[in-house]
């Protein structure tokens, strides 16, 4: 019983050890990505419980865009599509620290902020095509 106790504890502390190695490799190659200037763009669109047939729109419309005009950088994981809701308490920190009040499609990367809310309001329901090609400016100068 006790040489099995040690054993137990031996794999438990082995594989707790593994599991950070594993994330300092990743902390590593997020690290050289940011020194060889790769950079990493998050795509946010901040919103409620209930969403009417254009809130339903923006969300659609913008990620069939980046998926269609971006497929290789969202597979390397360099543009991120987070939906959220900001109704839910473990979104709280998001919203302060984007200082979200509503319906918000922001486009983040590092220190630069997009928001492109309006147009995607504007043009998701009736010019999806006009929004799509806001994104990809939005995409192209960020990332560029």
């Amino acid at each position: 019983m006790k040489k099995l106790l040690i054993i137990s504890a031996l794999i438990v502390f082995s594989i707790s050890s593994m599991s950070f190695k594993l994330t300092d490799n990743q902390e590593n190659k997020d690290n050289e990505k940011h020194l060889l200037g790769i950079k990493k763009l998050e795509v946010y669109y901040f919103h409620n419980v209930r969403r009417c047939a254009t809130c339903q729109a923006v969300e659609d419309v913008t990620k069939k865009s980046l998926k269609e005009l971006y497929p290789e950088m969202i597979t390397a994981g360099q543009i991120v599509f987070l939906s959220v809701d900001i109704e839910d308490d473990s979104n709280k920190s998001l919203v302060k620290k984007y200082q979200v009040s509503g319906q918000t499609l922001l486009f983040v990367s590092n220190s630069k902020k997009v928001n492109l809310t309006n147009d995607a309001f504007m043009y998701a329901r009736n010019n999806p095509d006009k929004l799509k090609s806001k994104i990809k400016k939005t995409v192209d100068k960020i990332m560029n």
